[in-house]
């Protein structure tokens, strides 16, 4: 019986593809020097190419700018994204630069001409999905600059990958706790900033299928749009409040938790509703030690950073990175109640 051959790639392999002997490869995977340049990226393609399992050397991994496209830098979420994209870049190969770019609107011409006027190897953000974005990923693709999407997907684009949590499982997650904490029923009413953003349309349609699904006594009376702005979403649900004055949940799946607080204290309503809203931010925590909101969902900004730098950096070729195409987000949800908020550092 003839013996099975490994299957794995060899040195001979490298250097049969990349058209030179072993030992030249030997000295440009070990670094020995006395290769040109030409031949050196001959037989790194070549390992790469074959899938050879080791460390590339590290003088062939390229400088890579990264550009971080955030709108609304004042709001919690964006503010700890931004924090956790800082700190992570301190820890990551010094060949990897990161330079955040702020914008005061978040509207789709103003992230769409930040995509375009980027002079960056890379482009992360946080977006509508709207056909503007989608056509400057198109416009910036065309410069070889790759695009991640953070927070909320941008699906139908040519992105590179979207690095979230699932949001749609997000909303149902909320209706199942929500359906258990109301068991008698009534109306909720639900508050987004507004339903171009993705995440907040796959939250509202996750909590309202689950919600027809397994708890029908529980009927959505209104989704209030209230643009993550603390005062303007105050007085539209203290307005939607005065109609229905006996509501017994409200879901927020923006992030004007202080907006719906206020509201809340508005006595406006019969009785104090159950409050289920998404971020672990210090207004939030506040408000579940006084028991203004019973659970909030977190989305985990420091792991939507920690995989969107693992991809790009094995997009651009650094080997060792826990990810591989097709790059599929699995950042995980974390809920948090009164008992379980961390302590503060």
């Amino acid at each position: 019986m003839a013996e099975k051959r490994d299957s794995r790639p060899r040195l001979q392999d490298v250097a049969h593809r990349a058209g030179v002997g072993t030992a030249t490869v030997d000295r440009v995977l070990n670094e020995r020097g006395n290769v040109s340049e030409d031949v050196r990226r001959k037989v790194i393609d070549a390992a790469r190419a074959l899938g050879l399992r080791r460390q590339l050397p590290p003088s062939y991994k390229p400088l890579i700018r990264l550009n971080l496209i955030l709108a609304r830098p004042d709001l919690p979420l964006i503010a700890r994204i931004a924090l956790e994209f800082r700190n992570l870049a301190k820890t990551i190969d010094r060949r990897i630069s990161l330079h955040i770019t702020t914008l005061p609107h978040e509207t789709p011409e103003a992230l769409a001409a930040a995509i375009r006027a980027t002079d960056c190897d890379a482009v992360i953000a946080y977006a509508q999905n709207d056909a503007l974005i989608h056509d400057a990923i198109d416009d910036v693709g065309k410069r070889n600059i790759p695009v991640i999407s953070i927070i909320s997907d941008l699906s139908g684009s040519k992105q590179l990958a979207y690095a979230g949590t699932n949001h749609h499982t997000a909303g149902r997650t909320a209706g199942f706790f929500v359906s258990r904490m109301v068991p008698l029923g009534g109306p909720v009413m639900v508050l987004c900033s507004h339903l171009g953003f993705q995440s907040h349309a796959d939250r509202i349609a996750g909590f309202k299928e689950y919600l027809t699904e397994h708890a029908q006594k529980l009927t959505i009376v209104g989704v209030v749009e209230g643009l993550d702005e603390r005062d303007r979403s105050r007085e539209k649900l203290i307005a939607a409040f005065r109609e229905r004055p006996d509501i017994a949940a409200i879901y927020n799946v923006g992030g004007a938790n202080l907006g719906v607080r206020a509201a809340i204290e508005a006595d406006v309503l019969h009785e104090r509703p159950l409050f289920v809203g998404h971020e672990l931010t210090q207004y939030t925590t506040q408000m579940l030690r006084d028991g203004i909101m019973t659970l909030t969902l977190d989305q985990n900004p420091r792991l939507q950073a920690q995989f969107s730098l693992d991809v790009l950096m094995d997009h651009f070729g650094y080997e060792g990175r826990p990810v591989a195409r097709p790059y599929v987000s699995n950042v995980p949800i974390v809920l948090y109640g009164p008992e379980n908020i961390p302590p503060a550092p």
